[in-house]
């Protein structure tokens, strides 16, 4: 199963592109994606949702989810394998088709560039973005802290390669960690999320309020 995910992954970062292929002033719509895992008995269930939101006024202007067991077992660098099938079914159910989407996770920051926001987009054939909460430490490579100004950012450099960025979004409080998932650049990628950070929270919107979605529905699910 590895070896197979690996030469998918191989073949596919191949297709990743950092640079944007949009104009900003086309940009309507933004999705925020995010997973929320559980077990029953000895079985894994995740629940996908998906927030829409209007770019310029920040309002959601639709929500869905889908729910389904987790077949593939848990491997360092190839979570979007176990993601993906509730992304795309996900996708499925949108009325309002996003111009983006934004992942709670990794996209270039991977050791093959591949995590689940670079994956999704190439096959959603969207730009894309991964902002995480915490550091996926890739090679081993650790991250200077940006200074504690709101907008301050640190780039994550291996090898002479930029794989993403420490954005600290408000000041005083702990960064965010973000990464091209394909169809933009890192600047562009970087203006996005600073739109999308409200005095609630560090985390932008979209995915903020795709986390809340999750928690929400994980109850409702396991409670029936």
């Amino acid at each position: 199963m590895q070896e197979e995910f690996l030469k998918i992954q191989n073949e596919l970062k191949s297709q990743i592109t950092c640079e944007d292929s949009f104009q900003m002033q086309n940009l309507k719509t933004v999705a925020g994606v995010d997973l929320a895992y559980w077990k029953q008995e000895n079985r894994e269930f995740a629940v996908c949702c998906i927030v829409v939101l209007d770019y310029q006024t920040g309002e959601a202007i639709e929500k869905q989810q889908f729910h389904d067991e987790i077949k593939v077992p848990y491997m360092p660098g190839f979570l979007a394998f176990r993601e993906l099938p509730l992304i795309l079914e996900t996708v499925k159910l949108l009325q309002n088709q996003p111009d983006l989407y934004i992942f709670d996770g990794n996209g270039y920051l991977h050791p093959r560039h591949m995590g689940s926001a670079s994956h999704a987009g190439l096959l959603l054939k969207k730009p894309s973005i991964g902002v995480a909460k915490t550091y996926y430490r890739v090679f081993d490579a650790e991250y200077t802290e940006p200074e504690q100004s709101a907008g301050s950012y640190s780039d994550i450099v291996i090898n002479g390669e930029v794989y993403g960025r420490v954005l600290r979004t408000h000041e005083n409080v702990k960064p965010v960690f973000l990464s091209v998932g394909t169809g933009i650049s890192l600047e562009t990628a970087t203006k996005i999320i600073q739109h999308f950070v409200t005095k609630e929270s560090h985390i932008p919107a979209p995915t903020r309020l795709a986390d809340l979605e999750t928690h929400i529905a994980r109850k409702v699910i396991t409670e029936n």
